[in-house]
């Protein structure tokens, strides 16, 4: 079976370009996480100054390995995209997957930019076909469409044709697994580092002629079977987008360092500050309304540590309600107990749409904040900042990026050398000066 080239288009390719800087800003931030520190000692033997692909805080792997620690770094703060179709933290599977074989193998940043393009599209793909089922039962779909959907990038950057991508796909499906029970917890971020390592070796697996069954996200015991319900709208009638997905849906890079479904609550309160004036001393409550996945995601009202906190409606309300953004500063131990934030932790409750109200489509989410004056302040929100509605510009990737690496030595010519990725021949520069010093 031939192998086709890929044609995509300016504004697709311009989009890919934001997502692997915002993935590789989020990564570097991840370095020190302690998730990402122990999946660095786990395999310190494979790491070392030979090795195909570059390693987030330093040294060389195999690409499978470079995988693994890459995806945790980057899903680590929880600041990397959102992306709606997958229902999944696609960049960050996607980046760390392709860019171990990228390096590992010589491919040039055009290459890069096509396989991203490729992957995302099948993330949405198979994502399309089992969610919202899936990720509302308790999957968390960075792990399993993911890695499936990244499978389909990392074989063709491999050189597979239609065939071994499919075959990559399978495989891959037979390595699909995280709970979201782990949400709060470093096996959280893991799950995006086993993602892109899964993802590596079905292709690589693929090319060595391992296969499976090509309908197995459909067949009985399949994925669908197994994994969703009887909601799942399935792939009988699901064809590749036109215009790409990345152009359609795109994706949703984050504000806020911490989980997605804060992000709609956050931004409309900023909002409605912003609007009439109040500070943190004048509200008495704050109720929020969200869908029933968000509200499962947010399981720590009184939480003990910064992983805790990034799953946390109460704790991102509280630092809302007292500053004008969040930061990485506010995710550490320290800033998480800070008295100030613990006091307002109290005035929220969360409360969930039911399923009626969710089978009629995706709802906004909904704030109504109580004054001491006794004013009612009401906003909602269908989109987070960074949505195709709401979308970042220049000034907020800048920003974010400089978020991600404060104190990094060489951050500001890395963030420049990434704006003409299509034009780099030899991908070495990354994951090099900044990666090894870490973040202040």
């Amino acid at each position: 079976m031939s192998r086709s080239r890929p044609a995509f288009s300016p504004l697709a390719r311009l989009r890919a370009h934001h997502a692997i800087t915002d993935t590789l800003g989020c990564m570097l931030a991840g370095v020190s996480d302690r998730s990402t520190q122990a999946a660095r000692e786990a395999f310190a033997s494979g790491i070392g100054a030979a090795g195909a692909a570059a390693v987030a805080g330093g040294g060389r792997a195999s690409e499978a390995i470079a995988a693994l620690v890459n995806g945790t770094a980057a899903h680590a703060l929880d600041y990397d995209d959102n992306f709606r179709p997958g229902i999944t933290h696609a960049s960050a599977v996607l980046v760390p997957a392709l860019l171990a074989i990228a390096q590992g193998r010589g491919a040039s940043g055009r290459a890069l930019v096509d396989a991203y393009l490729v992957g995302l599209e099948a993330q949405a793909a198979v994502g399309r076909g089992i969610n919202p089922a899936h990720y509302t039962i308790g999957w968390h779909a960075t792990s399993t469409v993911g890695a499936i959907g990244t499978a389909a990038g990392t074989a063709w950057l491999m050189g597979l044709d239609a065939a071994g991508i499919a075959r990559a796909m399978s495989v891959a499906a037979s390595m699909a697994a995280g709970p979201k029970g782990q949400f709060g917890t470093p096996a959280k971020p893991l799950h995006a580092g086993l993602a892109a390592r899964n993802a590596v070796d079905a292709a690589a697996l693929a090319a060595a002629g391992m296969t499976g069954r090509l309908d197995i996200l459909e067949c009985p015991m399949g994925i669908a079977e197994l994994f969703g319900d009887d909601s799942a709208a399935g792939w009988e009638r699901i064809a590749l987008a036109s215009p790409h997905v990345i152009e359609s849906d795109g994706l949703i890079p984050k504000r806020h360092p911490c989980c997605g479904s804060t992000h709609n609550t956050v931004d409309a309160i900023l909002d409605l500050k912003a609007e009439h004036g109040f500070g943190a001393g004048d509200v008495e409550a704050v109720d929020t309304l969200v869908g029933i996945a968000n509200a499962r995601n947010l399981a720590y009202p009184d939480p003990q540590d910064e992983m805790q906190a990034r799953f946390s409606m109460h704790y991102c309300v509280a630092l809302a309600l007292l500053q004008d953004r969040l930061s990485l500063a506010d995710f550490t131990p320290a800033a998480v107990g800070r008295r100030e934030v613990r006091r307002l932790l109290p005035l929220t409750t969360m409360r969930s749409y039911d399923k009626s109200e969710e089978a009629a489509g995706r709802q906004p989410h909904r704030v109504t904040i109580r004054l001491k004056d006794g004013r009612l302040l009401r906003a909602e929100r269908r989109e987070a900042k960074g949505s195709v509605a709401d979308p970042f510009d220049d000034a907020d990737r800048k920003t974010k990026f400089a978020d991600c690496c404060a104190g990094m030595p060489g951050a500001g010519d890395l963030y420049a050398r990434l704006a003409d990725i299509d034009t780099a021949t030899d991908l070495a520069f990354l994951l090099s000066e900044p990666a090894a010093a870490g973040r202040a």
